[in-house]
């Protein structure tokens, strides 16, 4: 029974109800676990399917063991799954071959199908973790990654409130408003309660009140005081103190002892497995009745075929407590015994105090069957151990544990201390393993927050250390051309290792179709004619699994030239697959890509939506956020809010020159020159792109495929009367055409000549008629933002010629063609041009899409905050929207707006 605690289950259970997830939270021993049974029960007793795991500290290093009880109820429905995410079912349930390797991101993408399927029944669903910092972290991430996405299942956790930095499993992140719920120390009432059910002991009202304070309401804590207490030769006196240890492992220790040898024997032997199961414990000699007096004295419970201790820090002051001799003498026992390779190996590394062979190749045979379950963190602690105990005159062997460690750490997200353990190899030693403990460092500072001239560096370090045109030197060639910022050496590295990869095992055609692919993006970045053949082949070589060196190299290519929907079809496959595997990271920069797609494209709600989803995951994954962060600002430069876009600019300028990151450098330095243009600065816009422009030539950058500033360069200069700039940028542009035609370097080229001719005073007419007719030449869906961006330009110079009509009726298409996508930055400048000429024709009364779902939101009293959350736009943006349907639909107030909505068949957003 629980004592003490009816407001807290009320508190959780009305919380469970409605969906939000709980956090039962407090010290070891306050009651966390009983309070979560409880809770368990209830939800039983209503019907709704649980879904349950409870790891021990023991258990925390056994790969999947917490996945596997929580999933285990719902086995029936892994053979729907599909054919990866099946298979890492199977192996996580130990329903298929053990040695069978478990694909991480197949089984997350399998947790999540799981929880889909039983969300998707009659019944409510809960799902119940109990000590969550003891799950382990291959559980512990699939569990995580499939909460965040399931929409429906109850969530109850219980952990430590000092066990972990951050929330369990995220909670804070998930759907609905997280309950925390602080349990509380239980006062002297409750805790006489609590000993009369545990201990059937009934203690005086002046002792039950000392031992409550000494304590300190802490049920666990008081049952062993109590057990002190009850053991002393009579009850101490109220001016003698309490006979608690200083620790509660010494505490534990006084319980042990009195225990008969053959019982303490019996707890030890239980307390050094991983799990303490009832067969192993048989084969070292433990006869099950010397287990009876530790079951007395609630130290352990037997269930099912094993034994459980009933509170994980009992395992652990037991073990504490153990002398050193003692120990080792008990591990070897277990390690003749235990059935388990992978707990004999354990059993085996604590017992030798010595280098030995065998136990060192029997550690690193189990680190692989962890690595291949999906536990490099685990794995990671193996090899390290193997690489300790191998005999020095072993080298190679040491060496490449050490490697495989370093590699565990890196796959585990672990980057210091896989650069510490690959730096430590490089040192030691030379050759191929020098080599490669350099090229996984440089993979590390890729990945990391480092500057990018280390991953470089280390990568051409790693290449001089390895044997001249071998296999060994083309996989460094094609990681360093993902490293060189530099066209002309990412392109050199990815055609050596095009040439040195092109005969080489089927594990490297990964590695060679991202060759393939690097190398034609390079050369066109270099200036040079792109060799379609080689996406061609490549994408021929990489057959339905794209390379993670360049899979997006195709979409952004496809987005350069605008073919839009090959680019947003490319990265949504590959979407598609980086989720069905489960690996987050690839989503993440695949969902930055796609932003960026829909940016480019116009289609600002689509890429809102796609920056916004892409932004929460690289929070979660704890990346950089630069690409993400740099797309918030250029969309919210687009919609208007330049000070929040100027904001976004300057923090990425700063951490570009801190990180000495060129690439940032360049993004950040365009989005402030695009932010200074739309905010009417056009000398500051003329100085950005200035240096945009000089920080591409001094990389060699001759096409900057993804960068498209000359029109607005040209523009900016213009504004200011720097003609001859304006005329030199016209050239580069001009050039840029002519290597590449393009429909945004056809559209920018008429544009940039009608502002010029206009700005020199040049009859204009001509490149009038011509921007009109390029106009006309490209698709509206292709490039919606130019093709408005061009009306504009030809309203300006129309209004400059004193042609008001034609100026009006450009301005005015203008001004609808911007409203439509949202683009509220140009509307507001054509808005003004048109007040500029004068006697304005009136506004088209038609809603654009985003007023639209904006007045609907509006109309069912949902606030300007809730609004722009649900439509991933600023506040700021909501008013405007809404000052502009007012004006469209003759109202003054938002009362009158649901009337108004209603009378016109306003749509739901």
């Amino acid at each position: 029974m629980v004592f003490g605690r009816d407001a807290v289950l009320e508190q959780a259970w009305e919380s469970l109800v409605q969906g939000d997830p709980v956090l039962l939270a407090g010290p070891a021993g306050i009651g966390k676990s009983a309070i979560w049974r409880e809770l368990v029960d209830r939800a039983r007793q209503e019907d709704w399917l649980v879904l349950t795991c409870a790891p021990a500290e023991s258990e925390s290093s056994l790969a999947l063991a917490a996945l596997a009880d929580l999933l285990r109820p719902l086995a029936r429905q892994v053979a729907d799954l599909p054919g990866p995410q099946r298979a890492a079912a199977e192996a996580a349930l130990l329903t298929a071959n053990a040695d069978t390797a478990v694909d991480e991101r197949a089984l997350a993408a399998a947790t999540r199908s799981l929880l889909d399927s039983a969300a998707a029944s009659d019944r409510r669903v809960v799902v119940a973790v109990d000590d969550a910092p003891w799950l382990d972290p291959a559980s512990e991430r699939a569990l995580r990654y499939a909460l965040r996405r399931v929409p429906g299942p109850a969530i109850l956790v219980s952990a430590r409130s000092d066990a972990t930095a951050g929330t369990p499993l995220e909670l804070d992140r998930l759907p609905g408003r997280m309950r925390r719920i602080e349990v509380e120390p239980l006062g002297v009432g409750a805790l006489h309660h609590v000993l009369r059910d545990r201990l059937d002991v009934t203690l005086s009202r002046p002792l039950l009140a000392r031992i409550t304070r000494d304590s300190g309401g802490n049920p666990l804590l008081a049952m062993e005081l109590a057990r002190a207490v009850l053991r002393l030769p009579r009850l101490p006196s109220p001016d003698e103190d309490l006979p608690f240890p200083a620790t509660m492992t010494r505490v534990l220790a006084d319980t042990v002892s009195a225990l008969p040898p053959a019982g303490r024997d019996a707890i030890r032997l239980a307390a050094l497995l991983s799990v303490a199961n009832l067969r192993d414990l048989q084969a070292a000699g433990v006869e099950l009745s010397a287990f009876d007096e530790a079951e007395d004295a609630r130290l352990l419970t037997l269930a099912g075929s094993a034994v459980h201790f009933t509170h994980p820090l009992y395992a652990a002051a037991v073990r504490a407590d153990m002398p050193a001799g003692l120990r080792r003498r008990l591990h070897r026992r277990l390690a003749d015994v235990v059935a388990d390779p992978d707990e004999r190996a354990r059993q085996l590394a604590l017992c030798v105090v010595a280098p030995d062979a065998t136990v060192a190749a029997e550690l690193a045979a189990s680190a692989e069957r962890q690595r291949r379950r999906g536990a490099p963190q685990i794995a990671a602690a193996l090899y390290e151990q193997s690489a300790r105990l191998t005999p020095s005159q072993s080298t190679g062997d040491q060496c490449r544990r050490r490697l495989a460690a370093a590699r565990c750490h890196y796959d585990s997200g672990d980057y210091r201390a896989a650069a510490k353990a690959a730096t430590l190899v490089a040192e030691a030693r030379g050759g191929d393993r020098k080599a490669e403990a350099l090229l996984l460092r440089a993979e590390v500072a890729w990945s990391a927050d480092e500057p990018l001239s280390v991953a470089a560096r280390t990568a051409e370090r790693a290449l001089a250390a390895a044997p001249d045109a071998s296999p060994l030197a083309g996989r460094i060639h094609a990681y360093l051309s993902l490293f060189h910022d530099s066209p002309q050496l990412a392109r050199r590295h990815a055609d050596d290792a095009c040439k040195l990869l092109a005969d080489t095992s089927p594990e490297d055609a990964e590695l060679l179709s991202g060759s393939l692919l690097q190398l034609f993006f390079n050369e066109i970045r270099g200036g040079h004619a792109p060799r379609l053949e080689l996406l061609n082949r490549a994408l021929a070589l990489e057959g339905e699994r794209p390379s993670w060196l360049g899979g997006t190299i195709p979409a952004i290519w496809w987005r350069s030239v605008d073919e839009h929907d090959k680019a947003r079809s490319r990265l949504n496959d590959m979407l598609d697959r980086a989720t069905a595997f489960g690996d987050e990271p690839g989503q993440h920069e695949l969902l930055t890509h796609l932003g960026e797609t829909e940016l480019v494209a116009g289609r600002y709600e689509a890429a809102a939506r796609t920056i916004a989803a892409a932004r929460d995951l690289g929070e979660q994954l704890g990346t950089g956020l630069v690409g993400e962060t740099w797309l918030v600002g250029l969309l919210d430069a687009h919609r208007g809010d330049v000070e929040r876009a100027r904001k976004v600019a300057e923090a990425g300028l700063r951490r570009a020159e801190a990180v000495d990151d060129p690439w940032a450098r360049r993004i950040h330095l365009a989005l402030t020159a695009f932010t200074a243009l739309s905010d009417g600065r056009a000398g500051d816009a003329a100085e950005a792109y200035r240096a945009l422009a000089a920080e591409a030539d001094a990389t060699g950058l001759v096409e900057p495929l993804s960068q498209r500033f000359e029109p607005d360069w040209i523009e900016a200069c213009a504004a200011v009367g720097d003609l001859e700039t304006a005329r030199r940028v016209l050239d580069r542009l001009a050039e840029r055409h002519e290597r590449l035609p393009r429909p945004w370097t056809t559209l920018g080229l008429a544009r940039s000549r009608a502002l010029l001719a206009a700005a020199q005073g040049d009859d204009a007419s001509e490149a009038v008629a011509r921007l009109e007719e390029m106009r006309a030449s490209v698709s509206p869906h292709v490039l919606p933002l130019d093709r408005a961006r061009c009306l504009l330009v030809a309203g300006v110079v129309h209004r400059r010629a004193k042609r008001r009509r034609a100026a009006r009726v450009a301005l005015d298409g203008a001004a609808a063609e911007f409203a439509a996508i949202g683009a509220m930055a140009f509307e507001r400048r054509a808005r003004a041009e048109l007040a500029r000429i004068g006697g304005r024709a009136p506004a088209s009364a038609e809603l654009s899409p985003t007023e639209e779902r904006v007045a609907a939101l509006a109309a069912q009293g949902q606030t300007n905050r809730a609004i722009a959350d649900a439509l991933f736009i600023s506040p700021k943006t909501v008013e405007a929207n809404l000052a502009r349907v007012y004006q469209k639909l003759g109202i003054s107030s938002r009362a009158e707006l649901g009337g108004a909505m209603a009378r016109r068949g306003g749509v739901n957003p």
